[in-house]
């Protein structure tokens, strides 16, 4: 039986410091922060990783999974400001195809966010000698988060969504046929090339022809959501344009563990984006108050 998960809606305005919270934020110009650039080798090339160290850091790090046309790079400031408000280091890399990391020539497959979740993240948690970290998906890196944690027991401390697919919805569908002909202008796919380069066209495929292939529209999380057992916090804009409140809402009743659901109006796909302070403070909250380590 799962536990019910707490469920808030959270409109536009910063979140504040909570009295019992008093202590726990820091600012990003109290700590000293060094950023390290490695790549990692793992089944079929190397994957860029950039980690972000702050002095006196306390917890398991923060690994960021990325969404399905994004890259280190496309995080922006997000990360930095993440690890300054809540005192740990923030991880985040390029799946392979995307950004830094070695280019793909075959196409993407039906299966590929069991494959990110169940093969490339192990292996750069292992590089990376990672007893315990804390998993930060955005869109599809969401579900990724998700998957891996139902396989990582207690190595995974925690999850936390945002805007992540639960399964195949029409809105998600249209959003993506919208996006798919946005791309057709050259104007508009020069910004894919800025950040992936060549592998620009590779990137784009990758997602909109799995997730329009009609042998996709039955995917879900369902079958890994019972098997997550640690907190797990699950952000979603209430005007996101790939997927409505009822992805959050799916995760947070299937999982196991700890559960909230917060909606962010008004606010679309992009929220550490949109809404960069409210997200820091969600997550800083929701870190503390279910004692993550």
């Amino acid at each position: 039986m799962c536990g019910r998960p707490t469920i808030r809606c959270r409109r536009d305005g910063p979140v504040g410091p909570r009295p019992e919270l008093k202590g726990y934020a820091l600012k990003r110009d109290e700590m000293a922060f060094e950023s390290k650039d490695l790549f990692v080798e793992v089944p079929g090339g190397q994957v860029f990783v950039r980690q972000w160290m702050a002095d006196g850091s306390l917890g398991a790090p923060i690994i960021l999974l990325h969404d399905s046309l994004g890259s280190v790079e496309q995080w922006r400031s997000f990360p930095e400001a993440l690890a300054a408000r809540t005192g740990r280091n923030v991880i985040a890399y390029d799946r392979l195809g995307f950004g830094k990391s070695s280019g793909r020539t075959s196409p993407a497959n039906a299966g590929f966010i069991d494959e990110e979740a169940q093969v490339y993240l192990p292996a750069i948690v292992a590089a990376l000698s990672l007893n315990q970290y804390i998993l930060f998906g955005h869109s599809v890196g969401g579900g990724m988060a998700l998957v891996a944690a139902a396989a990582a027991g207690n190595h995974c401390a925690a999850v936390i969504t945002e805007s992540a697919q639960a399964f195949v919805e029409e809105r998600t569908l249209s959003g993506i046929r919208d996006a798919k002909k946005a791309f057709e202008s050259e104007s508009q796919f020069s910004k894919l090339t800025k950040w992936h380069g060549e592998r620009a066209r590779w990137v784009l495929a990758a997602w909109t022809e799995v997730w329009l292939a009609p042998e996709f529209r039955g995917w879900s999380l369902d079958p890994y959501l019972g098997k997550v057992h640690c907190p797990v916090l699950a952000m979603h804009g209430d005007s996101d344009e790939f997927g409505s409140c009822e992805f959050p809402r799916r995760i947070t009743q299937g999982v196991h563990g700890a559960a909230q659901m917060e909606i962010l109006t008004p606010c679309g796909h992009v929220p550490h984006r949109e809404r960069e302070g409210d997200v820091l403070g969600l997550v800083q909250h929701f870190l503390v108050e279910n004692r993550v380590a």
